[in-house]
């Protein structure tokens, strides 16, 4: 065990990391060349997975799940990703922490029931659909649709890049059901054998071990019952499953990039230059050094958000930087270590060659590296905060009126005691709103109430309300001058004195 490790593992997690591993070197590794040529992982090795109860470690009981901390989940991703294989770590990893968590956390009980637990036992294997020719990590301009008739959805589209896509019993399918951007998605079970459905395995640079798939639907018939959750919150619910998807991209990314360190460490030491192993090289060797501080630094970093995670704590800001960091790191350490090697490193019966194609995909799936930037800097920047986007769209037709009737709720009075103050909205059209407050207690009346105050902020009621909704960053409104303040400084102090309309 690490000195990392021994911070958030217990002996039962070491236990079970052992019988993995143990199991990995027994089932898995002696074929890993085989399913490479393949392109695809044969059934038998879920059902084996199964039997051993790995599909069913975070699971219910009921369905015949363990029930068990997320640590065996982590330990889980890390030692799968250490089979010299991507697509093998992806493809064993889609199943139970992309088709089956959806399940698990949205699923009536008769799905639950139906799935969970032939899935659980590797009986059935399950994908995630989402991605679609024009759409990748923009969900939201998904254009498979879901039409309700009668009884059933009719749905029609495609999708491609589906992990397990081909060899998928079920498949959890985004669909459009209503024309109204993000809040138009729902998920449904779609069975693997349906009518209409097509698959098609494609031919990728690395992951070869993964099926990956583009899926056509014609007039592809869905009993309704087969609905995840609510209709039209299927985004969201993407959104809360991707802090998952996005730790195990960056564990995995993590286990293989210190798996590729130890083989360049031995190679290094059995290859010669001008008289002496090429691990006595400063040059090197700092290199080495460089790339075992910072896959150290990031994973201690990533095993906080997985505490986090753990403690079900909101932590989709941690989580994108986590993946950011760690498949950006694997990207870099894929290059230094190939070049190690020298020639070799170029050969395809050496790892490293294997390991420099899979590694480019940690920046590309579940998220690019790019649009995990765009998700910090909204957080960071302009304080958006995804956990409560479905509140948020809940509430974006709220009126003015409506917006500055949440203020006394919103008070916070214990901080309001000692502060008065006398505030004036000013809008178009004439539109008037005072607050006042004074002994932590705060009033609001839609007209003006004296003739001076101590602060006057000027605006458009559809920027106010933007800024209240997180929609708009409230100090880009004031810089570009949509917005326009008397005194900054009462601003700010007015501004620290309330909750955030959504917390």
């Amino acid at each position: 065990m690490t000195a990392l490790e021994q911070y958030y593992l217990t002996e039962e997690h070491q236990l079970f990391r052992k019988t993995l591993r143990d199991f990995l070197d027994k089932e898995a590794m002696p074929n890993i060349e085989k399913w490479e040529k393949d392109g695809f992982l044969p059934r038998e090795i879920f059902k084996k997975f199964g039997e051993m109860g790995f599909f069913g470690i975070t699971q219910e009981e009921k369905y015949g799940g363990a029930n068990l901390d997320f640590w065996y989940d982590v330990i889980f991703i890390e030692e799968t990703s250490k089979c010299w294989s991507g697509g093998f770590g992806a493809s064993i990893s889609a199943h139970p922490y992309l088709s089956m968590s959806h399940l698990k956390h949205e699923a009536s009980e008769q799905l639950k029931e139906k799935y969970l637990p032939k899935a659980i036992r590797g009986e059935i294997v399950g994908a995630l659909a989402i991605t679609e020719p024009h759409a990748g990590s923009d969900v939201a301009g998904i254009k498979t649709s879901a039409i309700k008739q009668g009884d059933k959805y009719i749905i029609n589209g495609s999708k491609c890049f589906i992990t397990n896509g081909v060899l998928a019993d079920y498949i959890i399918v985004a669909c459009k059901t209503a024309n109204t951007g993000s809040s138009g998605i729902s998920m449904i079970l779609v069975e693997g054998n349906s009518k209409g459905l097509t698959r098609n395995n494609l031919n990728k640079l690395g992951w070869k071990a993964s099926d990956t798939a583009e899926i056509a639907f014609d007039n592809v018939e869905v009993p309704i019952g087969n609905l995840l959750g609510e209709e039209n919150k299927g985004f969201y619910y993407i959104m809360q499953r991707f802090e998952l998807e996005r730790l195990t991209l960056a564990l995995g990314a993590l286990s293989s990039s210190e798996l590729m360190l130890q083989y360049t460490l031995q190679y290094m030491s059995e290859r010669s230059a001008f008289g002496k192993p090429i691990n006595k090289f400063q040059v090197l060797r700092h290199k080495i050094a460089d790339l075992f501080a910072e896959v150290e630094s990031v994973k201690a970093y990533t095993y906080l958000v997985c505490q986090m995670h753990n403690d079900k704590n909101y932590c989709v800001k941690e989580a994108s930087m986590s993946k950011l960091l760690a498949t950006e790191l694997s990207d870099k350490l894929a290059y230094q270590c190939l070049q190690m090697f020298g020639g070799y490193g170029y050969m395809e019966e050496y790892k490293a060659a294997r390991f420099f194609r899979d590694s480019r995909l940690g920046t590309i799936g579940g998220g690019t590296s790019e649009v995990m930037r765009e998700i910090i800097a909204k957080m960071v920047i302009d304080d958006i905060d995804y956990e409560k986007r479905e509140v948020r769209n809940e509430i974006k037709n709220i009126t003015i009126d409506e917006l500055f009737a949440t203020l006394p709720d919103r008070l916070k009075k214990e901080k309001a005691e000692s502060v008065q103050m006398n505030i004036l909205f000013e809008f178009e059209n004439d539109l008037f709103y005072s607050v006042i407050i004074k002994d932590g207690n705060l009033t609001v009346q839609k007209e003006k109430t004296m003739n001076t105050y101590d602060l006057i902020l000027n605006t458009n009621t559809e920027t106010y309300i933007a800024i209240e909704t997180g929609k708009q960053n409230p100090q880009e409104a004031f810089m570009s001058g949509k917005v326009k303040i008397s005194d900054l400084s009462k601003m700010m102090q007015f501004g620290s004195l309330f909750k955030k309309l959504i917390n």
